[in-house]
C-alpha cells in the first residue's frame, strides 16, 4: 500500500507539452521514483492490439487492463523501457496508433478504475514524480506540489514531428497538428477524469522554452531539500 506521507510532484498537461521529458529529468535530479501514467494506458492499448480486441468492446478492454503485466526498467543508457507481458514494447508505445488507442481506452471509466491502484502503488520513498493528465486531480489529489504544463498546439506538433523524424518515421506537421487537436478535444471532453488542471496547480507555458528552463521552474516550486 502506498505511503501517503511520501511526497508527490504531479505534472499534468496535454500531449506534446513536454511533461514526460520534464518529469523524468526532475525525478532523476531529485532521486525520486517516476510514473509515466500514459505508458500504462498505451501498454493496455498495445496488449489489446496484440489480442486483436475491438476498441469498442469495453468489457474486453477492462479485462485486458486487469490482465496485462506492465513493468518499467532503465537500459544501460539510462532510457526508460516499458515491458508489456514480458516483452519490450517501448517502440510500439511511442507510435501514433498506440497513442490513439490509449486515448480511446482512457475514456472508459472501468479501465481507469482498474489502473488507479497500479498508479498509486508508485508512491514510494523518497518521493514520486507523476506525469499524466489526471495525476493532480484524480490519482494524487493530495500531492504537495502540482504543475500543469501547456504549449501551443503548433509547437507541440512541431516537437512531435522532430521526435518522429529522428526515428525515421514519415509524418507531416499538418497531420500531427490535426491529431493533437483531436486528442485535446477527446481528453478535455471525456466524461471521466477530463484533462484539466487541478485548482491548486501551477501553470507553466513551455512554448519557446528549453528543457533546462522548464526544469528549473519546476524545481523552484519544491520546498528546499534537507540532508
Amino acid at each position: 500500500m502506498a505511503d501517503a506521507a511520501v511526497p508527490v510532484l504531479t505534472i499534468d498537461g496535454p500531449s506534446g507539452s513536454g511533461k514526460g521529458t520534464i518529469s523524468l529529468r526532475v525525478a532523476r535530479i531529485l532521486g525520486w521514483h517516476y510514473l509515466d501514467s500514459g505508458a500504462l494506458y498505451r501498454a493496455v492499448g498495445v496488449a489489446a492490439g496484440w489480442a486483436d480486441l475491438d476498441l469498442g468492446d469495453a468489457g474486453a478492454l477492462v479485462r485486458c487492463a486487469f490482465d496485462t503485466e506492465i513493468g518499467f526498467r532503465e537500459d544501460e543508457g539510462g532510457d526508460l523501457r516499458v515491458l508489456v507481458n514480458g516483452h519490450d514494447a517501448t517502440a510500439e508505445l511511442r507510435t501514433e496508433t498506440a497513442g490513439a488507442a490509449a486515448s480511446a481506452i482512457a475514456a472508459i471509466p472501468e479501465v481507469r478504475a482498474a489502473l488507479k491502484d497500479r498508479q498509486r502503488a508508485f508512491r514510494r520513498a523518497p518521493g514520486l514524480v507523476a506525469d499524466g493528465r489526471d495525476m493532480g486531480t484524480v490519482i494524487f489529489p493530495d500531492a504537495g506540489c502540482k504543475v500543469f504544463l501547456t504549449a501551443s498546439a503548433e509547437e507541440r506538433a512541431e516537437r512531435r514531428y522532430n521526435q518522429l523524424k529522428d526515428k525515421g518515421v514519415s509524418v507531416t506537421i499538418d497531420g500531427l497538428l490535426r491529431e493533437i487537436l483531436a486528442r485535446d478535444a477527446r481528453d478535455a471532453n471525456r466524461s471521466v477524469a477530463p484533462l484539466r488542471p487541478a485548482e491548486d496547480a501551477v501553470h507553466i507555458d513551455t512554448t519557446g522554452l528549453g528543457i533546462d528552463a522548464v526544469v528549473e521552474r519546476v524545481l523552484a516550486l519544491l520546498p528546499p531539500r534537507t540532508g
